[in-house]
């Protein structure tokens, strides 16, 4: 018989058998599906935070913090605890050292900040506001009002959320407003609010990062305010500018630094921190799909069982073909024809569901904005997730439905195909 024919045989053979054939093609579809939402809601998360990663992103920086090194907290960047303290003044010794243009500390610590009877508490930032504008030049930038690049105590710097928390121009706070700042002090017993009175001269542009930088939802305030506010001459965190972004100059300054601080601070680049989040999503990335195959699996072992009721009750057709003398390769091809066609339509209507089930959760599941918390609150960046549904996963998961179809039909079909006629045409 003509290819052709076989086919064509094949899918007489499931019209005559839909609802059966349908419950086979479901198990594809849900196996398919799974795959492809899980798959392209992973790669859109991983897209978006290497975007959010990357706004602003410069490739020309290290971050000095801590023994611990850093991680990503809910209010952004965050650095572990170590019992070496990382002074302001440290960065005099950074400058020192060639190939470093600039260097800034960094000390935040989550605060109150009150405005129009309304309380929310943000991560508050105390940098230089001249270096810290060098080294950001693309993010930290004021959007209305000013930067103070000599600023007096009182003056302070907002993100963008911080401003228009909820994105409809119902402004928390606004240039020329006064915020007041109160965090606890524990250092003392018994513990005691301090607080002050700032007044906003900037907003920032839109930035839309995840706390590497300048972040929209933070408040900024003079380094040396945020020294004697705190009461601490400690920093999280020193950002490190270099000449340029070559990786044996990243290397050398590394080093440097490593060694100026005898090996007490950790220096992590920029670019490793994409490198990682990029390991992280593949390693995810795999353990998702393997959940996932394990369903398509499942839906195989179905489409065996399903292939074999249908070989007990084709068996005199079967006999019927043989003793017309239709080879056994040709009902060999018949049987793996049917599965090759419930595989694809499986596998096309599995990859259309799985897109359709990852806008879906990811339209629920994106957003952002103020998390509230009683009459309290704490900013989130929020982000949009965008499901990716790349040319290798569209065409992976149609090899994938197909491969386990054909692979689940060859016993049923190798059997179809060795029985006599004389045996099978006696079959009742």
């Amino acid at each position: 018989m003509k290819v052709s024919d076989i086919f064509s045989y094949a899918l007489s053979a499931i019209k005559l058998r839909k609802l059966r054939a349908g419950l086979t093609t479901l198990g594809v579809v849900i196996g398919i599906a799974a795959i492809v939402a899980l798959l392209s809601i992973t790669q859109g998360l991983q897209a978006t935070i290497s975007e959010q990663l990357q706004t602003g992103f410069a490739t020309n920086t290290l971050i000095v913090s801590t023994g611990g090194g850093f991680g990503m907290g809910p209010t952004g960047m965050t650095t572990a605890r170590s019992d070496f303290d990382l002074l302001v003044n440290y960065t005099q010794i950074i400058d020192e050292i060639e190939n470093v243009h600039i260097s800034a500390a960094v000390i935040q610590k989550s605060c109150y900040i009150n405005s129009s009877e309304k309380e929310f508490m943000l991560t508050v930032v105390g940098v230089n506001f001249s270096k810290y504008a060098n080294i950001y030049s693309g993010t930290f930038v004021a959007e209305s009002g000013e930067l103070p690049l000599n600023p007096k105590n009182e003056e302070v710097v907002v993100g963008k959320r911080v401003s228009d928390p909820w994105r409809n121009e119902t402004l928390f706070c606004d240039v020329g407003d006064t915020v007041e700042i109160t965090w606890t002090n524990a250092s003392t017993l018994p513990a005691r609010n301090e607080t002050y009175f700032g007044q906003v001269t900037g907003v920032l542009k839109e930035i839309g990062g995840l706390g590497i930088g300048p972040s929209d939802s933070r408040v900024y305030i003079p380094i040396s305010q945020a020294q004697n506010f705190f009461g601490t001459d400690e920093c999280n965190s020193i950002i490190v500018q270099l000449e340029n972004d070559d990786e044996t100059t990243i290397e050398s300054v590394s080093e440097a630094i490593e060694e100026a601080f005898s090996g007490q601070v950790s220096v992590t680049s920029s670019t490793a921190v994409l490198d990682t989040v990029s390991s992280i999503f593949s390693t995810v990335e795999l353990f998702l799909a393997g959940i996932a195959a394990i369903s398509l699996l499942v839906a195989g072992i179905g489409i065996m069982n399903i292939m074999i009721v249908s070989l007990m009750e084709r068996t005199r057709e079967i006999g019927i073909l043989k003793a017309l003398g239709m080879r056994s390769q040709t009902v060999l091809s018949i049987f793996l024809s049917e599965a090759v066609i419930v595989g694809l339509i499986g596998a096309v209507l599995g990859t259309i569901s799985g897109w359709v089930l990852a806008n879906v959760v990811a339209r629920i599941f994106s957003g952002g904005g103020f998390v509230r918390a009683g009459n309290q609150a704490a900013a989130t960046g929020g982000m949009t997730i965008t499901p990716v549904l790349t040319p290798t996963l569209f065409l992976g998961a149609l090899a994938f439905g197909l491969v386990v179809s054909v692979i689940f039909a060859l016993y049923p079909a190798w059997r179809a195909s060795k029985l006599k006629p004389v045996e099978a045409l006696r079959y009742e």
